[in-house]
């Protein structure tokens, strides 16, 4: 049997339900504030509580939901404070790993980054954002391992996923995709030419390119906000 298929059997039913839950959450299916019952997402999928159960709480450590004894569980509302030393973090990790990609990128590493640019390219002629999404996942796990810190994009993966949501509001109301395909085009270029500091700069412009959309979004929708 392919390594794909025993993964893909090896999904337990938490798996199943913290996978569809994390999608809606994240994809702003299911919105800030919206309440969801233990009951009813396991009717749904034809389980237990308790793997509902499960799948809540891996979704309460990622701040994605608020779960409270004896009252309904919500869908987590954005913190100003959480999103904020989320991208803290974030920006000091990123920074260190596109020295180091730049640093140390060869042939290798400019044929896997000339190749994600080209997938890129091709998704943002896509009617959803989807694959795009995806795709600006892979480009950043692929500088990490250009920059030989894999497990840096651990991090990066974490604290991007608190701020996915309003990822998510923003392509949805402006498809940013266009933008976004040139800032990885720059951040490509700069580690290819082995220019640290170039590299650095192109992804800070990158992750600044959130901050007028969250202020935007809290003035219009302030519910989606606990503070």
């Amino acid at each position: 049997m392919a390594p794909t298929a025993q993964a893909r059997d090896r999904r337990t039913s938490v798996d199943v339900v913290f996978d569809e839950l994390y999608e809606s959450i994240s994809g702003m299916e299911l919105l800030p504030g919206d309440k969801i019952s233990e009951a009813e997402i396991a009717t749904k999928f034809g389980v237990s509580r308790q793997p509902v159960r499960d799948a809540f709480n891996r979704l309460e450590n990622l701040d994605l939901l608020l779960i409270r004894p004896q009252r309904a569980t919500e869908v987590k509302r954005f913190s100003s404070r959480t999103i904020a030393k989320s991208r803290f973090v974030r920006a000091a990790v990123e920074c260190e790993v596109l020295r180091r990609a730049a640093r140390l990128c060869g042939e290798e590493g400019e044929a896997l980054l000339e190749a994600s640019l080209a997938l890129q390219k091709i998704a943002i002629k896509a009617p959803t954002n989807d694959k795009f999404g995806e795709l600006d996942y892979q480009f950043h796990e692929t500088i990490c391992g250009i920059a030989q810190v894999d497990y840096a994009f651990e991090v990066i993966k974490e604290e991007k996923a608190k701020v996915d949501r309003l990822c998510m509001l923003s392509l949805a109301k402006t498809d940013r995709r266009d933008q976004l395909l040139l800032d990885h085009k720059e951040i490509a270029k700069q580690i290819i030419a082995n220019n640290e500091e170039g590299a650095v700069a192109a992804g800070l412009v990158h992750l600044s390119r959130l901050d007028a959309t969250i202020e935007t979004i809290q003035e219009k929708n302030p519910d989606y906000f606990e503070d």
